[in-house]
């Protein structure tokens, strides 16, 4: 049985990593506000970016070919981006991801047996901790880099799978990573990057149709020869930032819970300490009062 010593040493102990995961807590808010301000002005750029792609292919049809839009029939090489965060206390987050990827590997090209090489490319320590555990190849590991995010680090990935895409080491590109919905869903999600797939445009639901007819200055070619990669980079920094405002959401959350099991885990302590102590003083009485009519008696 613990004596109260040790429980109040317990109590002080539970008490200080209270403070710590309070402190982590307030942090993750704080990254969390910025990485949100980062997802709300970054999605509407993207979504008007697909939206201009999509109308420009349509308007020019079959005029414009480039081998980052042509879909390859045979599929024998694909690479896998698997986005997950560099530090742990984030609660499930990585699991759920890095499970998410692993098993669509397996269950789409792996098990199927079709001759299909996967190759990895993965962002995070957690990432490539996971995955050097398995038969996979892993081409490169970006670590450190949600320290201090920039778009510099997806223009780095859009290139090196841009290059293998074109020189034919790569016919289909995936990124895997966890999509911020709210702060209490963070789902893991897959998106094709290669070749690039530009968004179905609704039509308007009466009767009148528009029709778009542009005049392409300086011409066609050059303006979506530079829209293609500016859609890729922009689409891959979309990954990047989705991941990084789930992994301070997750972590808000973990230090949250860790913070109030530490309160509770105080309150049962304070009470055995409070029945041992009792306990103790009831013995003490008892003792001295047997040793008061043993005196007696005597």
């Amino acid at each position: 049985m613990p004596t109260p010593r040790d429980i109040r040493r317990r109590i002080a102990a539970v008490k200080n990593n209270a403070k710590i995961t309070q402190a982590m807590r307030m942090v993750a808010a704080s990254k969390l506000r910025r990485a949100q301000e980062k997802i709300w002005s970054n999605r509407p750029y993207t979504e008007k970016l697909e939206l201009v792609l999509s109308n420009m292919i349509s308007a020019v049809a079959e005029d414009y070919t480039s081998p980052l839009i042509e879909l390859r029939s045979d599929i024998k090489n694909v690479a896998a981006i698997v986005v997950a965060s560099d530090k742990g206390l984030c609660g499930s987050f990585n699991a759920n991801v890095l499970k998410f990827a692993h098993n669509y590997i397996k269950d789409e090209f792996l098990s199927k047996g079709l001759d299909v090489q996967v190759t990895l490319i993965t962002v995070g320590r957690k990432s490539f901790a996971y995955f050097n555990k398995t038969n996979l190849y892993i081409l490169k590991n970006y670590s450190g880099v949600f320290q201090k995010l920039e778009f510099s680090t997806a223009k780095d990935i859009t290139t090196l799978i841009t290059e293998k895409y074109l020189n034919n080491e790569f016919d289909e590109v995936l990124i895997f990573f966890n999509e911020f919905k709210n702060l209490l869903n963070q789902v893991p999600k897959v998106k094709k990057l290669l070749p690039i797939e530009p968004a179905q445009v609704e039509e308007e639901k009466d009767d009148s149709k528009i029709n778009l007819h542009y005049i392409f200055e300086p011409n066609k070619e050059l303006i979506l020869d530079t829209l293609l990669p500016l859609q890729l980079d922009v689409q891959t920094w979309g990954a990047l930032l989705e991941s990084n405002a789930a992994q301070q959401a997750a972590q808000m959350m973990a230090m949250e819970n860790a913070t109030n099991n530490a309160n509770e885990l105080v309150k049962y302590l304070e009470l055995a300490y409070n029945k041992v102590r009792q306990a103790s003083i009831t013995t003490e009485m008892l003792e001295i009062v047997s040793g008061a009519e043993a005196m007696q008696k005597s």
